[in-house]
């Protein structure tokens, strides 16, 4: 590996690094060389991954965190520093977008918009914020994971696409309040092959569509998604900050 893009000695949080797009950003940070503490809200979800980790010859710490909750997030940034002295990079990859949350605007009631308002925009930016001290100490930086649906609108899912473009603007506004200390970037990955997407590929109509709208033709797999946030937090992305990076196989050229 070229070493602008090794992570040997940086310590990386990955929210929702249990599965999918996570997982594979957790292994994909490990396998450049970093510390990883993946976080889901169960423990036992994270067991796999930090097993396969480890098997491979690399450290990963499993903390169980609620990243809408204050409190949960601060106690896992207090973990980290007890356990490494504190963060290097922070993911902010926890997302969701619940089927209650799915419909015209008049369908969607507050309480389902909150809910996933909370976990992925509100939840983001508890995380970069209680990571604040240790990144600007360890010159780290932020990888938020946000979706084609923070760049263009996407039909009934009002919830999900409000926080995703909240979330490429909330890069940019930390990216300019952290610059130079701490760089902040944003990936937006399109359509990939995890489990949240399975109804869907199974879906000959919804996945034809999917597939005509996307130039390469095809699901990402998640670690597709991996290699781009490896580069956002190694040092071959030195002088990038505020930026976001489609990786969507061209849906936003379109």
């Amino acid at each position: 590996m070229h070493e602008q893009f090794d992570l040997a000695g940086r310590v990386a949080v990955v929210t929702g690094g249990s599965r999918g797009i996570g997982r594979a950003i957790a292994e994909g940070m490990a396998a450049a060389g970093a510390t990883v503490v993946p976080t889901a809200r169960s423990a036992d979800d994270l067991a796999t991954v930090v097993e396969g980790i480890q098997a491979d010859g690399g450290e990963a710490l499993a903390v169980s965190t609620d990243v809408a909750d204050p409190d949960s997030v601060a106690a896992l940034f207090d973990r980290v520093e007890e356990e490494y002295g504190g963060a290097d990079v922070v993911v902010n990859n926890a997302g969701i977008n619940p089927d209650a949350a799915l419909g015209t605007p008049e369908r969607v009631d507050a309480e389902g918009f909150d809910f996933v308002t909370d976990v992925n925009l509100r939840g983001a930016f508890l995380c970069a914020r209680e990571g604040a001290a240790h990144l600007r100490e360890r010159g780290g930086s932020v990888v938020n994971v946000a979706s084609v649906g923070g760049l263009v609108g996407l039909p009934r899912q009002h919830p999900y696409v409000a926080s995703k473009h909240g979330l490429v603007g909330l890069t940019k506004s930390l990216a300019l309040d952290w610059a130079p200390d701490v760089r902040v970037n944003c990936l937006a990955p399109g359509y990939v092959a995890t489990d949240l997407t399975g109804d869907l590929r199974e879906n000959d109509d919804l996945s034809a569509s999917i597939l005509d709208r996307t130039p390469l033709d095809r699901f990402a797999d998640p670690e597709e998604i991996a290699g781009p946030a490896v580069f956002l937090a190694s040092d071959a992305a030195s002088y990038v900050t505020g930026a976001t990076l489609a990786v969507d196989g061209g849906w936003t050229a379109r």
